[in-house]
């Protein structure tokens, strides 16, 4: 009997572990789409302007070439999602609805300077929009900080990023002011 009922256990225990893990792959695929969402509704803003309006800008030195956009992206909203996902995973334990909502709020950010810059061609405009974004992107961090410092450094390359698209921004905006 001993051995049936350790049968029974472990058989119950490792049918609760299945179910744990798929709910967790399941959570992190929500977030990983979410943060792709957020990307796909950023390029339909940026479709038309990046081969019509873009090309025609004059640009500071150290643009990358338009290939090279669309694999960092990728890279950053899948790091960006897993990030949540992480903090999101520690909601038992502490409180992360302040993180994720920063989380959204900075993500909305995102999105609204593909907007602003691409669909309103507007780069003075988009300017104001990525400094609010650097600020939204340090203030997630921060709260995701004492939650999981995994999270932190999944968020880091893409703060790095911004900063950088932030030069891109001003620089756009500086050397094509005035330009129809």
């Amino acid at each position: 009997m001993a051995a049936s009922s350790i049968q029974k256990r472990t058989s119950a225990m490792s049918a609760d572990w299945r179910d744990r893990m798929s709910k967790w792959w399941i959570s992190w695929g929500v977030f990983v789409a979410i943060c792709f969402l957020a990307a796909a509704i950023g390029s339909w803003f940026t479709a038309d302007s990046v081969n019509s309006w873009y090309p025609t800008l004059l640009k500071p030195a150290g643009t990358p070439p338009a290939w090279v956009f669309g694999p960092v992206w990728s890279t950053l909203y899948f790091l960006m999602g897993t990030a949540a996902w992480l903090v999101f995973r520690q909601r038992s334990a502490t409180s992360v609805t302040a993180a994720l909502a920063l989380f959204y709020g900075q993500l909305a950010l995102n999105v609204a300077w593909s907007f602003v810059f691409f669909g309103l061609r507007q780069p003075g405009l988009a300017l104001l929009d990525i400094v609010a974004l650097l600020a939204a992107i340090i203030a997630t961090m921060t709260n995701f900080a004492p939650v999981s410092r995994l999270a932190v450094w999944l968020m880091t390359p893409y703060l790095g990023w911004v900063l950088y698209a932030t030069y891109l921004n001003f620089g756009i905006w500086h050397l094509n002011r005035g330009a129809p």
